[in-house]
């Protein structure tokens, strides 16, 4: 890593989208080029220092050779009104495949039945559809939801994350016949190879910075023995190059990724965005635009909090790496 090339940024976000209103991160520079860091806050360090590791992978020794140039992407859906959902599917750059949020706390089942009836008409007949609940419902309220949500979008997919944990999954995969998807148990698991183990998904949910970097997720892919979807960490573009990076070196890449989130963005780091074109992300890396990059500048508090925390992660990572 380069000294002196740390950055800090903060943009606000389009749609309150995970909690947050506004997205921020960290870029450096290495030998190989710009890299982000951008755990969110809920992440302590510990946790954290596989970020670390997938900003250095970046920023020092770049990625794999790609198979393919272009990677098939999701249109991502907030947990917004049906009239906004319509005009977020029919204004994504071509998306074939929607990922729309559930769960959102204080909204209904019938909220969440008009959103995907939107996104439905939005992309006609033919388009993938789907659900990402985020860990939010015990499985005997996941049997219940997904059969109105499976039949209010016409067919899902899948379900990325319906219930938490690895046991609660098995089980409910059990018990419905919509294709089941693992986040949280692969990303945030001590043991990411348990879902395999217990047969509790269909998909399995990769997203390079949590997990240690794109060579990590390779790995880690040919390991678990499942198809995979790429997703995104809510990266600035040059975060989300990994992602793509990942993505585009995958030997088998059957769904479509969730690497559009570029779009969530109320601005961006750099000139030309990773976003869909034809439904589908370029294979490149992205440099920062110095102009973007100073107008998106953090505030000193901010700025002081993350410098703080990347040396606190650093100090963490190397000794790990040293023990």
């Amino acid at each position: 890593m380069l000294a002196g090339d740390v950055v800090v940024w903060s943009v606000p976000l389009r749609t309150r989208f995970r909690g947050l209103d506004v997205r921020d991160g960290v870029l450096v520079r290495g030998d190989a080029g710009w890299a982000e860091f951008s755990p969110f806050w809920d992440y302590d360090d510990a946790e954290s220092a596989g970020w670390w590791r997938a900003t250095r992978e970046a920023a020092d020794q770049g990625w794999p050779a790609p198979v393919r140039d272009r990677v098939p992407v999701n249109v991502t859906v907030p947990a917004v009104d049906a009239a906004t959902a319509h005009g977020i599917v029919t204004g994504s750059g071509g998306c074939r495949t929607a990922k729309v949020k559930v769960a959102e706390r204080g909204q209904s089942l019938a909220d969440e039945v008009a959103r995907l009836e939107a996104v439905r008409d939005a992309l006609g007949p033919g388009g993938a559809i789907r659900v990402d609940a985020n860990a939010a419902w015990d499985v005997e309220e996941a049997v219940r939801r997904l059969a109105v949500l499976d039949r209010a979008a016409g067919g899902l997919e899948y379900a990325e994350q319906p219930v938490p944990g690895v046991a609660d999954l098995a089980a409910l995969r059990r018990r419905t016949h919509v294709p089941l998807a693992a986040d949280e148990s692969i990303r945030r698991a001590a043991d990411p190879l348990a879902v395999a183990r217990a047969h509790a998904a269909d998909v399995v949910v990769l997203k390079v910075q949590p997990l240690g970097g794109v060579r990590a997720c390779l790995e880690l892919a040919e390991r678990i023995g499942l198809p995979v979807v790429v997703s995104s960490a809510l990266e600035s573009s040059v975060g989300l190059a990994a992602g793509v990076a990942l993505a585009a070196a995958l030997p088998e890449l059957p769904y479509a990724c969730g690497l559009a989130t570029a779009q969530l963005l109320g601005a961006d780091l750099v000139t030309a965005p990773l976003l869909p074109v034809d439904g589908a992300l370029p294979v490149r890396r992205t440099e920062p635009d110095p102009a973007l990059v100073a107008a998106a500048a953090a505030d000193d508090t901010t700025s002081r909090r993350w410098r703080r925390r990347v040396a606190a992660v650093r100090a963490l990572a190397d000794a790990r790496d040293q023990a």
